[in-house]
């Protein structure tokens, strides 16, 4: 990882291997992907490139053993590097064509962050309540993600929720299977790939067009479809991810 968060040499060996790697079918989904990118960016989620998946489950990046392969940020700057401007999103997408995006959180957007069964079921009964819904994606390694507005930052520090709510065994019993990411954070954002040789993503179940909500107003149905849920799920998909860096 070292090279890839490195000088210009790292950065520059990095993209000439994405370029010869590069083929026809990937630059044939390239304006699909930028196109999902940039609609991403319109709804206020701010961007920043992250690793891809290399051979079966490895990652693209230098590091032996990654936790999180092809789910973090290639740069250690990502916070300040996450942009919504169009002309950098392309530049990203077009100079680093196998490289998934994450969206930071705790700018404009949070994210809950709920086991995959858990979430449709909290879907289903939101859209049959007339809740309004934002935009919600679907990730093959078992999880939803649920877009709302940040809680913004509050005045006492003590008020601020951690990000990953079901890290901590106080906070099980209330709150099982759910994170909530915010301030430090981030998630990967359609379109996204997931190691393995089975075609894993992450995906748009919801897309970015629709607004974002209060997140208050998804919360109890979310971790009252978590608390029916919670024990029923593999065990990867209580895994700690993305994490703080």
């Amino acid at each position: 990882m070292s090279a890839e968060f490195g000088g210009r040499t790292g950065r520059q060996g990095k993209l000439s291997q994405w370029l010869r790697g590069r083929r026809p079918k990937e630059t044939a989904d390239e304006g699909g992907r930028e196109a999902l990118l940039l609609a991403a960016a319109d709804a206020g989620l701010p961007l920043a490139p992250a690793a891809h998946p290399a051979a079966g489950y490895r990652c693209s990046c230098d590091r032996v053993g990654c936790p999180t392969p092809a789910r973090h940020p290639v740069s250690f700057a990502w916070q300040t590097q996450s942009t919504t401007d169009h002309a950098q999103i392309e530049r990203w997408a077009r100079h680093q064509p196998q490289a998934n995006f994450i969206t930071a959180t705790g700018m404009v957007h949070d994210v809950l962050d709920v086991p995959l069964q858990a979430g449709r079921e909290a879907l289903e009964r939101l859209l049959a309540a007339g809740v309004e819904v934002g935009p919600v994606a679907g990730s093959d390694d078992g999880r939803m993600l649920f877009f709302t507005l940040t809680r913004g930052t509050p005045e006492d520090e003590d008020e601020w929720w951690p990000c990953e709510l079901d890290c901590h065994p106080e906070t099980m019993d209330e709150h099982p299977g759910l994170r909530w990411h915010c301030r430090g954070s981030y998630v990967l954002v359609p379109p996204a790939r997931l190691p393995g040789d089975d075609g894993r993503s992450v995906h748009w179940v919801r897309g970015p067009e629709h607004a974002l909500p209060d997140p208050l107003s998804l919360l109890e149905a979310l971790t009252d479809a978590c608390a029916r849920h919670v024990g029923e799920e593999p065990d990867h998909t209580r895994a700690s991810w993305p994490l703080r860096r």
